[in-house]
């Protein structure tokens, strides 16, 4: 037999996979470039601005000023891309920029801030201050361009009165521990803030105000992405007391919290503002990319390097190992349809983890550790490579944005004195994938449009791609 008739071996097959889904994720996290987004709807031209907000007409102004405040990991990308667009004297001297250390870099004329993510700390609360100042100080003839993306919530905390920073980020730890959604979360945030569900845009009017957003939401609910600062919130402090107790946390929340939500409840304290309130007479807002635009570029991508693409979900969710489980499930019975053609399964959202353990990891690590569990549990045969993303790059509080399983992970694990399923109970998958080499590490994107998935399977009787 000579060499061109021979199969390839398994790890060139594994190979191409790998290298595949590394081109696959690059390509959802590049539809979401937010320097693109924001070129795409915003344009300058007759002495105005225009502002694209389909299906509705573009919006149009002379404004005397422009302030622009960009918070989230993709502000700066955002920022600069709007600088470039409105003539330089129409932006006011007060812009502010709020984000991560990770994603900040230097905006010409545009002070840069930084701030913790995911939980809040004291320099997101003097940067939400500055932010409100702004607004406050806005007049009726001028514009605040809002500029939002993912992170947004954590990156400026400004809590209610009687309710302490440190208070406020006891609450959020606790939600995130418990596997609470981003939905959840962000109610009980915007009902302990000043400047979310709507408050921006209280302390805004009668200025005109307009946001550009870029949702890490599935679903894209302009009330949860960022807690939704500028538009109106249908959410109620009665929803947010039910959330901690489903959860099981109320009990264990500072008493100012609970207290504060109690009084809201039973009417003593402002409610968010609601649809229909007249603050939002003049406010508008542009959804400019998210996760189901990122989940349709990897279709495209999957499909160009020769893939017979599937999409499993554009609204992944729920616990991060019984989606995994999940998963291996379908994988299997597609195999056992005899394929013939290398497969895509392909999936864009953004699941919990519920932790019980104490190790290091976020919802993407654990979800590709138990892939890779649940695929020898599940006797998943053949080629296959396993990529679960963040699209901002950074997973959970780690360096890693997830991680890249195939079927020898659980092996270079073994092989390294790690036992994968103690650690995966651990929520230790950060250790258990560094011992495999099977973290995802990209850096910091610049972008956040919430996470992608990605399952590529080789017919072990084709050569690969």
């Amino acid at each position: 037999m000579n060499n061109s008739s021979k199969q390839p071996a398994a790890a060139d097959i594994e190979r191409v996979l790998r290298a595949n889904c590394l081109e696959i994720f690059q390509a959802g996290v590049e539809a979401a470039d937010p320097g693109r987004a924001v070129n795409r709807c915003l344009s300058y031209s007759g002495g105005q601005l225009n502002i694209a907000q389909e299906p509705l007409a573009p919006r149009s102004g002379s404004w005397s000023a422009i302030h622009v405040i960009a918070f989230g990991k993709a502000a700066c990308a955002m920022a600069e891309a709007a600088r470039k667009i409105i003539p330089e004297a129409l932006l006011s001297n007060n812009g502010v920029i709020v984000t991560n250390a990770e994603n900040a870099v230097s905006v010409p004329g545009i002070k840069v801030l930084t701030a913790s993510h995911p939980l809040p700390d004291a320099a997101g609360f003097s940067a939400a201050r500055q932010i409100a100042d702004i607004a406050r100080q806005a007049r009726a003839d001028e514009l605040l361009l809002v500029l939002v993306s993912g992170g947004g919530s954590a990156l400026i905390p400004f809590p209610v009165e009687g309710v302490s920073l440190e208070q406020k980020i006891k609450t959020t730890d606790l939600l995130l521990a418990s596997g609470a959604t981003i939905n959840e979360i962000n109610c009980v945030r915007k009902h302990l803030s000043q400047l979310k569900g709507g408050g921006l845009a209280r302390f805004a009017a009668p200025a005109d105000l307009h946001a550009l957003i870029l949702s890490d939401v599935l679903g894209d609910d302009l009330s949860v992405i960022a807690s939704g600062p500028t538009v109106p919130d249908p959410s109620t402090y009665q929803d947010a007391l039910a959330i901690l107790e489903n959860r099981g946390i109320r009990h264990n929340l500072p008493l100012a919290v609970i207290a504060h939500l109690q009084a809201g409840a039973q009417g003593h304290t402002t409610e968010t503002p609601k649809p229909g309130d007249p603050i939002f007479l003049n406010s508008g807002h542009t959804l400019i990319g998210s996760n189901a635009i990122s989940v349709n570029a990897i279709h495209l991508k999957a499909q160009n390097l020769g893939y017979d693409s599937r999409q499993y979900s554009t609204h992944l969710c729920g616990e991060a190992r019984s989606v995994a489980e999940d998963l291996v499930a379908y994988a299997k019975q597609l195999q056992s349809t005899k394929l013939t053609q290398p497969i895509a399964v392909l999936a864009g959202g953004e699941t919990t983890v519920t932790v019980t353990g104490k190790g290091k990891g976020g919802r993407n690590q654990e979800m590709a550790l138990a892939f890779a569990c649940a695929a020898e549990q599940q006797h998943l045969g053949g080629h296959w490579t396993f990529l679960s993303g963040g699209t901002d790059g950074r997973d959970g509080p780690t360096d890693a944005a997830g991680g890249m399983v195939n079927p020898d992970s659980l092996g270079r694990m073994r092989k390294s004195g790690i036992d994968p399923y103690a650690l995966l109970h651990d929520n230790n998958a950060y250790n258990a994938l560094i011992a495999s080499n099977d973290l995802l590490i990209t850096g910091a994107t610049g972008t956040n449009v919430a996470d992608l998935q990605i399952l590529l399977i080789q017919p072990e009787t084709n050569t690969p791609i």
